[in-house]
């Protein structure tokens, strides 16, 4: 199955991957819901790390974030085997577009350069007021970030409980547009997120995870394998 999976992806000139959790634990962060999870330790942290408690409370709700996402840990973090097996995959004849739930950047750092960050991302924050943007350094420099040009306090720019999702649409037009539908390291419990598959009805659907998920029937091909054993064994088909 790994050489008819890797043939699928050489003869492909535009392949779709989404990826999940799952792809960035081999780089030490943890899988905010599995049951071994961040977010198995304290269910309250739904609420504080939702859009309304940001509003309610900016200065505790910075606080808290930036020890829920150990935010001091995060250019600690390095692309992992599967980051670099997803870059590799495009060529000059090969567009590869990355639809990620993963809001660590980590796709981005590897190199790829069509990435869309489904739940946002940890890497900066948003003035709600007037729109400007800040790095993560800046945002980091002091306890509870505010706007240099309105002094509005900073809204990160991971998607928070609460808010709209806006890249669905930009991520279905990807699939669309693809030929190979690669779905990497996500049990596909989140929804609007699971739907994504489903947009991918004339296209060899692949899908490589550590365990069985309920939406297994979806797909051409699914394998049950730690993603980074699953990547070296699909490479050996590409020398």
């Amino acid at each position: 199955m790994y050489e008819t999976i890797a043939l699928h992806l050489k003869s492909s000139a535009n392949v779709t991957v989404l990826t999940g959790a799952g792809v960035s634990t081999a780089s030490g962060i943890p899988d905010f819901r599995s049951s071994e999870g961040i977010w198995s330790e304290d269910e309250t942290r739904e609420y504080y790390m939702s859009a309304d408690y940001f509003f309610h409370d900016p200065e505790d709700f910075w606080k808290k974030y930036k020890a829920i996402f150990r935010m001091k840990l995060l250019d600690g973090y390095k692309p992992n085997r599967v980051h670099d097996f997803i870059y590799n995959l495009e060529a000059p004849d090969r567009k590869v577009n990355v639809i990620t739930q993963n809001v660590d950047g980590l796709h981005s750092k590897a190199g790829n350069r069509n990435v869309i960050e489904y739940h946002g991302s940890l890497r900066g924050a948003t003035c709600p007021n007037c729109g400007e943007t800040y790095r993560s350094e800046y945002v980091m420099a002091v306890e509870t970030p505010s706007c240099a040009e309105c002094n509005t306090y900073l809204k990160p720019n991971v998607l928070l409980f609460g808010d709209l999702i806006t890249a669905h649409d930009l991520a279905e037009r990807a699939i669309d547009k693809s030929d190979v539908l690669l779905v990497m390291g996500t049990s596909l419990l989140v929804t609007p997120f699971n739907m994504l598959p489903h947009y991918a009805t004339d296209h060899t659907k692949v899908l490589i995870n550590n365990e069985p998920t309920g939406s297994d029937h979806l797909f051409d091909y699914v394998i049950h394998e730690d993603l980074s054993q699953a990547v070296k064994e699909i490479q050996k088909y590409f020398i």
